[in-house]
């Protein structure tokens, strides 16, 4: 698809920059039905996409984004987040299902007459033109004359901070700065709704976390819907009003990072949302939100019930590292063992402890360092606990 757009615009002379092309972007006849909530921007609508008409992709997804949220799609390969957002881009076209974007249904309209901005993973921008130049172009093509368009660029170079840079190339910037480029374009043409495919993969680990910061910090300057599509769980979670998780075609779970995190729906999501300990066992009994679960070795778990099936049935627990507590602190708290100490990883700011606990080799407690005691060895056995409020009892995936 990127070298589509590079191609066509290696047909056009910029030195006609600034001379108006009738037709460039003629109206489109779509449906204007509106959407059932006004803060409703995009609804997919019973959409699936199937390649080979048998094996689905993207099964029955129902989503609305709102007007003005980070919305990122998150999941792991093949899981139907990218090929959802390229539906929406009008790069793939649902096999069923409707698509509306503030009610007018895009199914059949082309991308480029959804005035969707678009930022890819490698950029795309075309390397025969300098900066102004790129960011020039989506304006040109919108029929925009010569003053709009210098002080639409100059406006959005100074957003991303690259004014100096404007008569380069892109081959003369580094990738950050040409990421910068990307989402400048992206923006320039003032768009309902930017779409962005895993645009920060190609960058190093501490341009990629500052990156980050820079779309979370225009995104809240403009106030412009982002859809994003990532598999990175850190990003999702810095960046993002709400996540879908995606998996197998199907949102398991939609809501903001922290309750995906603290409150995970199912056990996919809390396997896949951050770092995880998680035990196996039976349901015992249930009061409330409140269940017992017995594991192997015949230890009691109190656990809250978030999505569990019936008495005497698989139930996966999810309990995360930072909730695990040593020594005296396991007093007060409802869940209770012993477990012995396999090994100490130092990581700056803390430390992860993997230890065997209720039959588990990996069990894992992270620590801040100022908390460490450093007085514990590896092999010690030790108390530890867990609150029931932070276990999570699920049916197991």
């Amino acid at each position: 698809m990127t070298s589509q757009i590079l191609a066509k615009a290696s047909s056009f002379s910029f030195r006609n920059l600034f001379v108006r092309e009738s037709g460039a972007l003629g109206a489109v006849a779509v449906d204007v039905a509106g959407a059932e909530n006004p803060d409703t921007l995009v609804s997919f609508r019973q959409v699936q996409k199937s390649y080979d008409g048998e094996t689905l992709i993207v099964k029955n997804l129902n989503l609305e984004i709102r007007r003005g949220e980070f919305l990122t799609l998150l999941g792991p390969s093949g899981s139907g987040k990218t090929t959802s957002l390229m539906m929406l881009a009008g790069f793939e076209v649902p096999t069923s299902g409707e698509i509306r974007l503030d009610g007018k249904l895009l199914n059949n309209v082309p991308p480029h007459k959804r005035d969707i901005g678009m930022v890819f993973q490698n950029y795309a921008l075309f390397p025969h033109l300098t900066i102004f130049e790129n960011l020039a172009f989506p304006l040109k093509v919108r029929n925009e004359g010569f003053r709009e368009i210098r002080y639409q660029v100059d406006k959005v170079l100074e957003m991303v901070q690259l004014e100096k840079y404007a008569q380069r190339y892109p081959g003369q910037l580094s990738g950050g700065q040409q990421q910068r480029v990307a989402l400048a374009r992206a923006l320039v043409f003032k768009p309902k709704l930017v779409l962005m495919d895993e645009p920060l993969g190609a960058l190093d680990k501490q341009l990629r976390e500052h990156m980050q910061m820079e779309i979370k910090h225009i995104h809240q300057q403009l106030g412009v819907t982002v859809v994003y599509v990532t598999h990175d769980q850190g990003e999702a979670l810095t960046m993002s009003d709400r996540v879908a998780v995606f998996n197998n075609g199907i949102i398991q779970q939609i809501d903001k990072p922290e309750m995906l995190y603290e409150r995970p729906g199912n056990s996919f999501v809390a396997n896949f949302i951050g770092e995880n300990n998680r035990l196996t066992g039976t349901l015992l009994s249930r009061d409330g939100d409140l269940c017992q679960v017995g594991l192997a070795m015949g230890e009691r778990v109190v656990a809250r019930a978030v999505n569990v099936s019936q008495i005497g049935g698989a139930v996966s627990l999810s309990i995360r590292p930072e909730r695990v507590v040593l020594n005296d602190a396991a007093q007060a708290v409802e869940n209770r063992f012993n477990g012995q100490i396999r090994e100490f990883i130092y990581l700056g700011d803390h430390v992860r402890i993997r230890m065997e606990v209720c039959g588990a080799q990996d069990f894992i407690i992270k620590m801040p360092t100022s908390l460490f005691d450093s007085n514990l060895r590896e092999g010690d056995v030790v108390p530890l606990g867990w609150a029931a409020e932070h276990t999570h009892a699920l049916d197991p995936v």
